[in-house]
Formats: C-alpha cells, sequence, structure tokens
C-alpha cells in the first residue's frame, strides 16, 4: 500500500490512460493541459464546491453527469485560468472543449468532464485549449509516467504533485485505486482551488459510488483547511472503469473498498494541507466529546480559520486562550467548564481554565513541522481528526501578487 506519493510503488489502475501538454495558458510555460481518458467509459461520482459563485466548468461538469446518468468518457483539466465569473461565455467555452476532446475521441460531448483552476475573472481563451486537443490526445498512454504528467499538470501555485495509491484482494483478484490532486491555497472545503481525481478499476454503479465517495470526503477533503476559503472550482472526481472484473456489491467488497478510498483520500488531504502555501507547520486538531461529526467539524474549522490562532501556531506561541476562544464563537452550544486542551503531551487547559504546564517545552513541541492538539469537548461521543497549517508572512506575498 502507498498513501505518500511518487516515492514508492504506484499501484495502477486498468482501465485509464493519462496525458499533458502545453497550450500556453499557464504563464510560467509549463504543461497545462491534462487528460485522463477511460477508453471503454467508466462510472462516475463526484462532489462540487458548495460556493454559490461557482465555475463555468464545475456547472456544466454537473449538467454533463446528469445528462449521462453518471458515465464518463474523460476528463479535460486546464490550469492557469479557473473559467469562473466568466458569464455565459465560460460555459461556452467550457462546452466548446468538451465537444472539441468528444470529437477527437468519438465521444458525445455530456460524456466528458471538464475542470479548470487558476485565475478568477478573466476569460479562458478556448482557441489555446481547443488547439492542444490532438496532441494531449496523442500522448496518451496508461503507465505511471503518464499519470505523473497529469498531475504536474493541473498544478497552480503546489510546489509537488500530489498522488495516492493502494490495492486491495478481493477472492483471486487485485483491486487498484489510484488519485491525484491539486491544491495549496483557497483551501477550505465545502464540497458538497481545490481539483481531486480518484481512479479505480472497480466495477460498480455510480449511485454505489456516490455514497461511498461523500462517506471519504466527509472525513478527509471535508476536515482540512489551509486559509478558510471555499474555491469556485473545488470538484472531487471518482471514475471507476470496471476492468478488475471485481464488483463493489460482491462479498467484504463494498467494506474493503470503503476503507481504502478512506484513507487514499485522507493521504490527498494531507498532502494538500502539507503543501499548504506559506505553511510551516501540519497541525492535527484532534477533537473527541462532540455531539456530532458536523459539531465536531464546525468547531475544528472555527478554530483552523482564526488568524489570531494561525499566526499564533506560524510564531510556536503556546496561547491556548485563542484556541478556546475559537471554540466559543463556533456557534456551537459548549460548556467552558468541560474542554481540555492538550499540545502534545501537556495539558495547557482543564476544565476551560489555565492548567500548569511548561511553557519551554510547549514553544520546542510547536517548532515541530508537525505536531498534534488534542481537544475534549465533554459533550458526546464524536470524534474528528482535522489537518489545517499556520499563517505566515510568506502566504500574505504568494497571494498579494497572484494576479499579477
Amino acid at each position: 500500500m502507498n498513501l505518500h506519493g511518487f516515492d514508492e510503488t504506484v499501484y495502477l489502475p486498468l482501465g485509464f490512460s493519462w496525458s499533458a501538454t502545453k497550450a500556453g495558458i499557464k504563464a510560467s510555460g509549463r504543461s497545462d493541459v491534462a487528460l485522463a481518458e477511460a477508453p471503454m467509459g467508466a462510472s462516475a461520482a463526484a462532489m462540487f464546491t458548495r460556493n454559490r459563485v461557482a465555475a463555468a466548468p464545475v456547472e456544466v461538469g454537473r449538467a454533463h453527469l446528469r445528462k449521462s446518468k453518471g458515465r464518463v468518457r474523460a476528463v479535460l483539466v486546464n490550469a492557469g485560468n479557473a473559467n469562473c465569473a466568466t458569464g455565459p461565455s465560460g460555459i461556452t467555452v467550457a462546452e466548446q472543449s468538451c465537444a472539441a476532446l468528444g470529437a477527437a475521441l468519438e465521444a458525445a460531448p455530456q460524456f466528458i468532464v471538464p475542470s479548470s483552476t487558476g485565475i478568477i475573472g478573466v476569460p479562458l481563451p478556448v482557441e489555446k485549449l481547443t488547439a492542444a486537443i490532438p496532441a494531449v490526445v496523442e500522448a496518451r498512454a496508461d503507465d505511471v509516467e503518464a499519470l505523473k504528467s497529469f498531475a504536474a499538470a493541473i498544478m497552480t501555485t503546489d510546489t509537488r504533485m500530489k498522488l495516492a495509491s493502494t490495492e486491495f484482494a478481493a477472492g483471486k483478484k487485485m483491486v487498484r485505486i489510484a488519485g491525484v490532486c491539486k491544491g495549496s491555497g483557497m483551501i477550505h472545503p465545502n464540497m458538497a482551488t481545490m481539483l481531486v481525481y480518484i481512479f479505480t478499476d472497480l466495477d460498480a454503479e455510480p449511485k454505489e459510488l456516490q455514497s461511498v465517495l461523500k462517506a471519504a470526503v466527509d472525513t478527509s477533503f471535508n476536515a482540512i483547511s489551509v486559509d478558510g476559503d471555499t474555491s469556485t472550482n473545488d470538484t472531487v472526481l471518482l471514475l471507476a472503469s470496471g476492468a478488475s472484473k471485481v464488483k463493489l456489491a460482491g462479498s467484504g467488497v463494498a467494506k474493503k473498498f470503503a476503507e481504502a478510498l478512506r484513507g487514499l483520500c485522507f493521504s490527498l488531504a494531507e498532502q494538500i494541507v502539507r503543501d499548504g502555501e506559506g505553511a510551516q507547520h501540519l497541525v492535527r486538531l484532534k477533537l473527541s466529546g462532540a455531539k456530532s461529526l458536523d459539531e465536531a467539524r464546525t468547531i475544528a474549522r472555527s478554530i483552523a480559520n482564526s488568524p489570531l490562532v494561525k499566526t499564533a501556531w506560524a510564531g510556536c506561541d503556546p496561547n491556548w486562550g485563542r484556541i478556546l476562544s475559537s471554540i466559543g464563537k463556533s456557534g456551537v452550544a459548549v460548556d467552558p467548564a468541560r474542554i481540555n486542551i492538550f499540545f502534545g503531551p501537556q495539558q495547557v487547559c482543564q476544565k476551560g481554565v489555565a492548567h500548569p504546564f511548561d511553557k519551554k517545552q510547549a514553544y520546542e513541541y510547536l517548532q515541530q513541522p508537525e505536531y498534534e492538539i488534542k481537544i475534549e469537548l465533554g459533550r458526546g461521543k464524536s470524534s474528528l481528526e482535522f489537518l489545517s497549517c499556520d499563517l505566515t508572512a510568506e502566504y500574505v506575498h504568494i497571494n498579494a501578487d497572484y494576479s499579477t
């Protein structure tokens, strides 16, 4: 099992090919158009941003999945331009790109899912995107290098490619899952700029996949925050080619697949937070004693999105009072007298008031590139691990200059 990236064996699912090319959309001149194809077609499940300002490819992708009844032939992604806030012409551009790729693959446009990421409010030059389609189609391959090229092309402010893969046995057959994503800033998913594409050779119907995907997303991509901003383009797309001949409805398969998918999604989510714009620390918020998962997520987001908390993390300042305050403003009816807070092994707050602790030791603990903050709420039996990071001056520099 490899859930951590490109440095180990990649378990490549059957029934897919990938490619990438340069269209001149990215200012850097790097590859910026990526294609993932299921030559024999695939069942699909998807979750999209809940931002009311949704990008044109999100709107078109939703519509195509409805028309195709969850069947997908290919995914076309461009980076460098989000095709968002571009009016009716943005919808036209997304549809034209799907039609052009569909013609090249001899597939109807509704079987193509478009995605875009990059700057908002700038028209996407459709002529550049469609001109790149012959090259990206010609470059298709079903090997690890092709998947790597896909992962590299979808990057924007990311500093590294992000991949996870795993496999599990179903009788004498193997089922493989591989996923790639991009995301570094504008990360505060409220899924129903983050793009996630997951490929498996399991045989499953779209409705079966949807429920499994939602459960996996709730404890992974919906449990992270870099900066508290929900992108206009967030997309998580799961494709199942069926090439393994293992059915999701088979004995014991559903449980194994759900566990594998959950682990893969959590790995990708963690890779996003580790690569958070300007981030120096990965912070694991471990909440327990909530009344529900939603309640735990609400409190975790209140903490993770507080500029005061995040800047304290950047300065390795063991200021637990900011965390307690963020819990209190979350909107959840907490009782401060039941709240305990721990920085690693040290308890810093007991029943809502200060608990004696070694500040020097706490400072040294918070200097680590990765650490854990445990919060006991005393309200129920639900728990959640939520990933976040600090807020540094580098984050400001990256985003102050983003469009110029």
